[in-house]
């Protein structure tokens, strides 16, 4: 990409899309081109094609997506679906329509198979049933995976994807109901220690396991790949290593310095059992991720204190 070329970042205000902006103005791209939801609505097709067809992006990032957690996944599957759907066709379609260079696409993990094979290789994609708590955000991130693929194949177009596993970060929704589980521990031991209560509880047994990369580490990732990548196969990007939601919790409780104890609530859903992704691909064109997850949950941590906490909760809490 040239330094002055410009590049618009779909998502920005997100922990993905926010990540990548960062990334980006760190290697010194100088014409970045952003808006929020209330400026610029994705689901909106006509409103999307005015707006490529007057800014003429050369490079599209397409990090804005509705997500959530497992809960936030069961209570609304139409809404996930049918939201992620809408986003992406627009934007894509409208980015081929209206020349952009090259789009990359972010996807998730939670595409693979409920029963894949550990670790799991870009191949395993669509062979078998996906995991029913966040089924229709899974087939919404196929769909776009395969439009990229589809107007690469019969268009030409130079899009490409990549799959991150569970992300963490900064900008992220630290909301107990629709964050993810990073960011929904983070909440739970800080407000535990806060009001001084004995035992924090966790979905699930605690013992599926959750691959996590860092926000910015995903970030420079995406950037990587737009500079040195360009195919038809979609790319995992993982950290290449997975713990126990159990492992998980202890890391975070200690990181936010609460001393009670860890109870498990078997009765809750936990998601996939396991999706640890090859990223072998990746790594192979030169990118590994550097923030290790004690550094990574330490950053969150204090980004959370200063930006979360103080601002939202009542005095005295």
């Amino acid at each position: 990409m040239e330094q002055d070329a410009k590049i618009y970042v779909a998502g920005h205000t997100g922990m993905a899309g926010s990540a990548i902006l960062r990334n980006l103005k760190g290697r010194g791209y100088c014409n970045l081109v952003c808006r929020t939801h209330a400026q610029l609505d994705l689901t909106d097709q006509r409103a999307v094609d005015d707006f490529l067809e007057q800014e003429r992006p050369a490079y599209l990032f397409l990090a804005a997506a509705r997500v959530g957690g497992i809960a936030a996944n069961i209570e609304a599957p139409a809404e996930f679906l049918l939201d992620n759907l809408l986003i992406q066709c627009n934007v894509i379609r409208s980015a081929f329509r209206y020349g952009v260079k090259k789009l990359l696409f972010l996807g998730s993990s939670c595409i693979y198979p409920k029963q894949a094979c550990q670790p799991i290789k870009e191949e395993y994609l669509m062979t078998g049933l996906m995991e029913p708590t966040n089924e229709g955000y899974a087939v919404a991130k196929v769909a776009g995976l395969k439009l990229c693929e589809y107007f690469r194949r019969q268009h030409g177009a130079d899009f490409v994807s990549v799959m991150p596993c569970n992300l963490y970060g900064s900008h992220d929704n630290f909301d107990g109901r629709s964050s993810h589980i990073v960011l929904a521990l983070i909440r739970k031991f800080h407000e535990a220690k806060v009001r001084g209560q004995e035992s924090v509880t966790i979905w699930g047994t605690g013992s599926a396991y959750r691959e996590l990369l860092f926000a910015d580490d995903m970030a420079d990732a995406c950037v990587y790949v737009m500079e040195h990548y360009s195919g038809e196969q979609f790319l995992n990007m993982g950290y290449g290593k997975d713990q126990t939601v159990l492992e998980i919790a202890n890391m975070v409780k200690e990181t936010v310095g609460y001393s009670g104890k860890i109870v498990t609530d078997p009765s809750k859903p936990e998601g996939m059992h396991r999706k640890l992704m090859d990223s072998s691909r990746l790594y192979g064109l030169g990118w590994r991720p550097h923030t290790t997850l004690q550094e990574g949950l330490r950053l969150t941590y204090e980004w959370f204190l200063s930006h979360v906490w103080d601002q939202n909760q009542p005095q005295g809490m």
